[in-house]
């Protein structure tokens, strides 16, 4: 396994071209990880309010209640 600052070496011996190719690739692939872990996220808010582990509360009650 290589270390953070062996990558950046490594990525800063590919061609110009290339090392855009990789930035893009990698801001996709962050986007999609950020995506699977919201959609895990929403999945588990579902499960908890499905098992009575949440209550409906309007946001004004939300806010009341984070100020008390």
């Amino acid at each position: 396994m290589k270390t953070f600052g062996q990558v950046l070496e490594s990525v800063e011996s590919l061609p110009l071209e290339e090392q855009e190719s990789l930035v893009s690739i990698l801001q996709r692939r962050v986007a999609e990880q950020r995506r699977a872990e919201l959609v895990e996220a929403v999945r588990e808010a579902r499960r908890e309010f499905k098992a009575g582990g949440c209550r409906v509360a309007s946001a004004k009650a939300i806010v009341r209640g984070l100020l008390a």
